[in-house]
């Protein structure tokens, strides 16, 4: 659980990361020496006026907290006497856990019987000292200070007058009390959800009441709402939000359009998936006199219709974000603005906000625009149909470099039908020739685009997405796996150019930083540590990284992602590689994105579904405006929440596609599976399925043929009379043993050959 540093430290942008625990990282290499603000800059490589003022600031709150210690005039000291830190707690699955603080450099261990009645994520203050026999520091916490969550999901075991609710939370190591007239009206074996009403000092269990009763545990939309509860995230919207979204005001009026820029002429269509009813991005293709072409950007202008601080946009500001569950959406804003007035439905006008670009043949912008529109979708394509026109048409260039289709060259006319099996609307429609060209062309352009990323660092993770085909009642019946191809890429690329530029037009002025607070989406490198591990346990695949350089580094990642694709190993080693990597989040302060190799990033192109994006639209408008920078304090702690609600949203997508995998794996009982193992632990091998990405345990007790020891160097289990071995990475054949829907979780017996 060691979390170990980075062996060069750098500063990034206008912060120096992580800069309180390399103070303390150094102050301690030999807490008998001091030093002053110019040595520690100097291990720390800072050699900037900024970064070095940062130093002096930072050594004179360590200070005044009494953490460390001015020993003379400038010279500074490890305050050896400290012994109480405050932190955070991460717990466990075995009820131990872990004291994380900035006062030290790694993550300090916290015996179960030291937790002080402390949960999983809280913030504490705890007593850090030194193991008499073993010489390692270890923590006792002594108070909490602030609880990360009080409510939980689990199913309730009744006794006459009373119970207890036992949480589906692994890291939950204790039972919630319920008395009897704390009940709510559930019974015996309901899924609930409970709130921690107290814990007594000389109670081992926290005392409690039943806020919800779910329902019975495995039925399904009780599942899906206990995955929302368990992660604070809501599944339906109260009815005075619902009736404030139907009292908006809906009409684009002469006044308003007189006030944007009108491009309804312009040819505009959407490319979304087939099941999407929220189209929040459209593009608009116009080729000019020069030879170059006019690619707008629109994205709906969420921001007209949320006003701040209203009930919907407070509502909107909680959420931060929709939430894509296996079989539902749980959206941001309510449905008839999701779905409705602020979806680029076709044959509608639409207000939108733009990023209009002139592009010439090699994808370079000569010049940009971003502002206010209304814009007129002509035409709506799912992925599947524009993937069909690019497929299905030989893209050449005539002399003017023009994109026409040889199959009609002679008429100088581009064609095609989308046929009924591909179309969404039923039945077979032919394309005009227009927007065929226009299709052509934006992908020609973005490829261009995209080897231009690529060439400049960006780091290519093409994932295999795990999808279900979905009966009436929701039940899993088939698995198959979504792919990106052009068409997805297609528009991924112009998304990505609108955020950047967006980002590069606020952030930057003449070549240099503007300081104006602003919404940035920034990735951090990764951890040169990380990397190592990624590097040792790949090699047992025959796979290498070079991490010399940030170039080698990212060349080499990509190179990797591109040898395991289609492998047996491909879902692991490339789930490996991203928790190499750093966790992409929202911030007013800017250090560019290492994993699209941007030095300026926003989010601009999805307000509809994500909060970030609304403060970017409301930003950006304000600058047009003329106005002056805002304060970034409150939009710093926005951003900070909006990468905490994402977190969860993501959390709680897993969990129901996990869910869904257990639920579709209790059909095939007695089936024999090929699969691979992903995971190495003292008390069993985890395996994941090739033919359906289902990843569960094999319990090395239930390995009959001999006595398994865990190697961990190994990444192995190895019999002690056999000498046989299961490695990461083995392929293996596997059986279910035992579904659990409640805990999301795969028991497989071993096919032992």
């Amino acid at each position: 659980m060691t979390r170990k540093k980075k062996k060069i430290y750098k500063k990034k942008g206008k912060v120096v990361k992580d800069l309180t625990k390399n103070i303390f990282k150094i102050l301690n290499e030999d807490s008998s020496k001091f030093f002053n603000y110019k040595q520690i800059a100097s291990k720390l490589k800072i050699e900037d006026t900024d970064g070095k003022n940062q130093i002096i600031k930072k050594l004179a709150e360590l200070t005044a907290s009494k953490k460390i210690k001015e020993v003379d005039r400038g010279k500074f000291q490890i305050n050896e006497d400290r012994k109480y830190s405050i932190g955070t707690l991460d717990i466990t699955s075995n009820g131990n856990g872990y004291f994380i603080t900035d006062d030290y450099e790694h993550d300090i261990f916290v015996p179960n019987i030291n937790l002080g009645k402390g949960l999983h994520g809280d913030v504490v203050r705890a007593y850090v000292y030194k193991r008499k026999r073993s010489n390692k520091l270890e923590a006792d916490v002594v108070e909490i200070i602030e609880r990360a969550k009080t409510e939980f999901v689990g199913v309730l075991q009744k006794n006459k007058n009373f119970g207890f609710v036992i949480c589906d939370n692994s890291k939950m190591y204790a039972d919630i009390f319920i008395s009897e007239n704390k009940m709510n009206g559930a019974e015996h074996g309901d899924k609930v959800q409970a709130k921690i009403q107290d814990w007594p000092e000389n109670s081992k269990n926290p005392f409690g009441k039943i806020t919800t009763v779910l329902g019975k545990p495995g039925d399904h939309d009780t599942e899906m709402h206990s995955i929302l509860l368990e992660y604070d995230l809501p599944y339906e919207f109260p009815p005075e939000i619902e009736k404030e979204a139907k009292l908006l005001p809906l009409e684009i009026t002469k006044e308003e359009i007189g006030k944007r820029r009108d491009m309804r002429k312009d040819l505009t269509f959407t490319i979304d998936p087939k099941d999407a009813k929220d189209f929040d991005d459209a593009l608009s293709f116009k080729k000019l006199e020069n030879g170059n072409f006019e690619v707008g950007i629109h994205i709906a202008d969420v921001s007209h219709y949320l006003q701040p601080n209203t009930l919907l946009d407070n509502e909107a500001y909680e959420r931060a974000t929709s939430v894509y569950l296996v079989d539902r959406v749980v959206p941001m804003l309510p449905e008839m603005l999701s779905n409705g007035v602020c979806s680029l439905r076709p044959n509608e006008e639409k207000l939108t906000f733009s990023a209009v670009f002139e592009i010439n043949q090699k994808a370079q912008i000569v010049n940009e625009w971003f502002g206010r529109t209304v814009t007129y979708s002509d035409q709506r394509f799912a992925y599947e149909e524009a993937q069909y026109l690019i497929e299905n048409n030989s893209v050449i260039s005539n002399e003017n470099n023009t994109v026409i289709s040889s199959e009609v060259e002679k008429s100088h006319h581009l064609k095609c039908t989308i046929p009924v099996d591909v179309s969404i609307t039923g039945s077979s429609y032919e394309v005009t020739p227009a927007i065929v060209e226009a299709t052509l062309q934006l992908d020609k352009l973005a490829k261009i685009l995209r080897k231009k990323r690529m060439k400049q660092g960006a780091i290519s993770f093409d994932r295999v997405e795990v999808k279900f085909n979905l009966d009436e009642d929701a039940n899993p019946i088939g698995v198959f796996f979504k792919t990106s191809k052009d068409a997805n890429k297609l528009i991924e690329e112009f998304m990505l150019l609108a955020n950047r530029k967006v980002a590069e037009f606020i952030g930057r002025h003449k070549g240099r930083p503007s300081n104006k607070t602003f919404i940035y989406r920034v990735h951090d490198e990764p951890d040169i540590e990380k990397l190592a591990s990624l590097e040792n346990i790949i090699s047992k695949f025959g796979y290498k990284i070079n991490t010399e350089t940030k170039q080698s580094t990212s060349d080499s990642l990509n190179k990797l992602l591109n040898d395991v694709y289609g492998k047996a190993e491909s879902n692991m080693i490339e789930t490996l590689a991203i928790r190499s990597m750093s966790k992409a989040v929202y911030t007013t302060q800017n250090i560019g994105h290492y994993g699209l190799a941007f030095d300026y990033y926003s989010h601009f192109t999805s307000p509809i579904r994500r909060y970030p994006d609304v403060m970017t639209h409301r930003l950006l408008q304000h600058y047009l405006d003329g106005g002056t920078s805002p304060k970034a304090l409150p939009y710093e702690e926005k951003c900070k929440h909006s990468s905490k609600r994402e977190e969860l949203a993501s959390k709680a997508e897993r969990s129901s596609i996990k869910y869904m995998q257990v639920k579709y794996m209790q059909d095939h009982k007695d089936e024999v599976f090929d699969g691979v193992i992903t995971g190495v632990t003292e008390w069993g091998i985890y395996v994941e399925i090739s033919a359906n990405k289902c990843e569960g345990m094999v319990r090395i007790r239930d390995i009959k043929s001999d006595y398994y020891i865990f190697d961990e160097k190994q990444y192995a289990i190895i019999g002690q009379s056999t000498k046989n071995s299961y490695q990461l990475g083995d392929n293996v054949k596997v059986q279910v043993k035992k579904t659990d829907l409640e805990r999301k979780h795969l028991d497989f017996y071993l096919i032992e050959e």
